[in-house]
């Protein structure tokens, strides 16, 4: 049985929308809505906030949470998660595995997490994390929207994860396009061996080259599962992560 740490990564430093953590929404600031969802699947104790500014400690520890203060400027949140267990489970006794649940995520399920863990246990993946089929041959030319290489086969909703790319994959030679595409969402669940050894590892060519750090992980011979969803969202209508102050208002409009 796997003994799961969930980390929620959170600084106060976005390009987009700044001070995001701190963003009142129906009256409680954004990191303790996503603290709370967190709670409906996973113990107290082993709820972390892992905070890259002393203004989201005092946050936390006012709705009664515990955080783990990182450097502010650490480059990622991966690394922010593995800073945070140094402190955490220094001796790495009281843990294995570990849950990055983004700190924007208000609109995301936490039951997705449980079905991950699950997912961990039974393939022997060093990492697992989320996909969604996608519908609109626009949104299968959009960079933006990453996209999984996975064998797939029919009935199964999981399977290895073969490559990550901006670019239409895989390509169909006989339908001369991509025509069968999943979305890359960017929830995960890893082993903490993993994740300290992807940490540990310098930043890949393929990396490099497509600007996704899961790659890096492929690159140092990690086994990455994903599992297919219809969703991740609480509520369909919503947001499920807040990046700009467009989504910010939408996300107003619905109570969590």
């Amino acid at each position: 049985m796997s003994k799961v740490a969930v980390l929620i990564p959170t600084r106060l430093k976005s390009t987009r929308l700044p001070n995001k953590p701190l963003a009142i929404i129906n009256g409680k600031p954004l990191l303790q809505h996503v603290y709370e969802h967190a709670l409906k699947v996973h113990p107290k104790e082993d709820i972390y906030i892992a905070a890259g500014d002393q203004e989201i400690v005092d946050l936390v520890q006012s709705f009664g949470a515990q955080a783990v203060l990182t450097d502010a400027n650490l480059p990622s949140g991966t690394d922010r998660i593995v800073a945070a267990m140094k402190q955490i489970d220094p001796n790495e006794e009281k843990y294995d595995t570990v849950v990055n649940f983004q700190g924007d995520g208000i609109n995301v399920d936490p039951a997705l997490n449980l079905r991950l863990v699950e997912l961990l246990e039974k393939t022997g993946a060093d990492w697992m994390t989320v996909g969604k089929k996608i519908t609109d041959p626009k949104d299968i030319q959009n960079p933006a929207m990453v996209k999984i290489a996975m064998g797939l086969s029919e009935g199964q909703d999981y399977a290895p994860a073969l490559y990550f790319s901006r670019s239409p994959i895989p390509f169909n030679r006989d339908a001369d396009a991509c025509t069968q595409a999943y979305w890359h969402i960017g929830i995960y669940v890893y082993r903490l061996n993993a994740l300290k050894k992807f940490v540990a590892s310098p930043e890949g060519v393929l990396e490099k080259t497509e600007k996704l750090e899961q790659l890096r992980a492929l690159e140092n011979g990690m086994r990455i599962y994903a599992l297919i969803v219809p969703s991740v969202k609480l509520i369909e209508e919503a947001p499920a992560d807040i990046n700009t102050p467009e989504e910010l208002a939408e996300a107003q409009k619905f109570l969590f």
